[in-house]
């Protein structure tokens, strides 16, 4: 294996701890319910919801599933969380790394 091979093998298996080590502790509730209280801060949600009743009023109730509209929503979702957001949760996950390291 390559010297990039194995830096890659290394870092899947560093985050691997990281986020089993997140899971364990009950970081990981605490980060999620930070994140949704940040989205909820911003208009986030509301903004999601609201083109979730576009969505649902173009298409037609009798034609839209949950799976539908996960699948349209969710690229549209993850690319507009503010970045101060991600910035806020990739640094608590600094943090928690440091302390626990």
């Amino acid at each position: 294996m390559d010297l990039q091979g194995n830096r890659k093998k290394r870092e899947s298996q560093i985050r691997t701890q990281i986020n089993q080590k997140i899971l364990e502790s009950g970081e990981r509730e605490r980060l999620k319910e930070l994140l949704r209280t940040r989205l909820r801060e911003c208009g986030w949600r509301e903004q999601l919801k609201s083109q979730s009743r576009e969505l649902i009023a173009q298409k037609g109730l009798s034609n839209v599933t949950v799976d539908y509209l996960v699948k349209e929503l969710t690229p549209n979702a993850r690319a507009t969380v503010p970045d101060f957001v991600k910035r806020e949760l990739l640094q608590q996950i600094k943090e928690y790394v440091d302390k626990n390291s």
